[in-house]
């Protein structure tokens, strides 16, 4: 196997995550062609892992590259992993680990920048410029297409939205500050909001994500006023992110966005109410992501050819 460093060989995606690695080879079309995946090893035995993957996917055929995608903050070099929250890596060179035995070009991706920039490519942002994607799971994530390209900013850890303060001296987050959105607007503000308002079907059940949304579809007026404030939690946020970056598009995905229109109309209702000058200026195009959870994968293997 070796790489080409173009974009004539095949693209490889790897999508890191706690509990499992997935990685597929991807046409230039954006497509998954054939996919592997494996439980997450221990931290030093990620590398392997992954070179297992793509030597499997690709064996005895020529690669182009090979864009990783993991949860933390990565370094501007896209190489290294700065921080990562739920894997014990701290300044890990990833990249050159992976590197050692393919000799293929491979680089490294904050998830939420990957699935952004599959989102832009390939997705509900594929007809703009500029974009910002929110996904809403366990916490909040976001990536920044910014001209056509990914914003990393000037330490290649941009696009925090999560950590976008909502509301100030609120509830205590994990990065260390309080009031983050995403205590407010993630799938674990979600479940907890649940639980104050409602009662499970089954009293053996306790309330999930899951079980908000299929009640919600089912017309449940409780679950749809959790989704609500949720939803207006979000719009409230990303109306002020609106302000700095002036997106043409915001794309909602991760697991909260399944619930489809009772959660997405209430985001764009509170966008709209809280967008500065409201009414007098574009406010941006709210859409849900079409790519669902192969959107960092895609992403990350169209990013493993380009250097911008």
């Amino acid at each position: 196997m070796t790489g080409t460093g173009g974009g004539t060989g095949l693209r490889v995606g790897v999508d890191i995550g706690g509990t499992k690695i997935a990685a597929g080879v991807v046409d230039t079309e954006g497509t998954i062609v054939r996919m592997e995946q494996c439980a997450t090893p221990t931290a030093a035995e990620i590398p392997d892992a992954v070179r297992l993957l793509v030597r499997g996917l690709t064996e005895g055929e020529d690669v182009a590259g090979v864009g990783i995608g993991a949860a933390g903050f990565v370094g501007a070099d896209r190489r290294t992993i700065i921080f990562a929250p739920n894997i014990d890596w701290r300044d890990e060179p990833l990249a050159e680990r992976v590197e050692d035995g393919l000799g293929v070009p491979v680089v490294v991706e904050n998830d939420a920048n990957a699935a952004a920039w599959g989102e832009f490519r390939f997705g509900a942002g594929r007809d703009v410029d500029d974009m910002l994607l929110i996904t809403v799971g366990t916490g909040v994530g976001g990536g920044i297409v910014h001209d056509g390209r990914i914003y990393r900013g000037g330490h290649g850890i941009a696009a925090e939205v999560g950590h976008v303060r909502l509301v100030p001296g609120g509830l205590p987050c994990g990065c260390g500050q309080r009031g983050c959105l995403e205590q407010y607007a993630s799938g674990t503000a979600l479940v907890r909001r649940a639980r104050e308002v409602m009662e499970p079907d089954d009293p053996t059940t306790p309330v999930s994500g899951h079980e908000v949304t299929r009640r919600a579809a089912a017309g449940d007026p409780e679950a749809l006023a959790v989704l609500a404030d949720v939803g207006h939690d979000l719009g409230q946020g990303i109306a002020t992110m609106a302000a700095v970056l002036d997106p043409q598009m915001v794309v909602i995905g991760g697991g909260v966005a399944e619930a489809g229109t009772d959660f997405v109309d209430p985001v764009r209702r509170a966008l709209e109410l809280h967008l500065t000058a409201t009414g007098r200026r574009p406010g941006p195009v709210v859409r849900p992501a079409l790519l669902g959870n192969d959107a960092g994968l895609v992403g990350a293997a169209d990013l493993s050819v380009r250097t911008d």
